[in-house]
């Protein structure tokens, strides 16, 4: 998996390009890890090239979702593929994160 990260005034978008997996989790974990993201008043994950998410890649945002809470920084996802976007529903994830069909809604937010 690939990550592309671009920032612009107080907001982060990481695009997520490929499969979110085990091993590819690890490079996600270590960009949300990174204290000065906390310094972002959001971080947006497009994720229209996410492939595939596992239980390993959802742990992942699962683990950061509160420490971002405490902190002010939303998190948002937007350009979910209906496969993936099933995952999130299918456990629950779509009540307790934000997600919106678009980047332009993403920014509204």
């Amino acid at each position: 998996m690939k990550i592309v990260q671009n920032a612009a005034n107080d907001t982060l978008t990481l695009g997520l390009d490929g499969e979110l997996d085990a091993s590819s989790s690890v490079l996600l974990d270590n960009e949300l890890t990174k204290p000065e993201i906390l310094n972002y008043r959001k971080v947006m994950i497009d994720c229209q090239r996410l492939n595939y998410i596992s239980s390993a890649g959802l742990g992942v945002f699962i683990s950061h979702l509160q420490r971002f809470q405490d902190a002010g920084v939303k998190l948002v996802f937007f350009n979910m593929q209906e496969k993936v976007h099933n995952v999130f529903e299918i456990l629950g994830l779509d009540s307790l994160m934000t997600i919106v069909p678009s980047e332009q809604e993403a920014t509204a937010i």
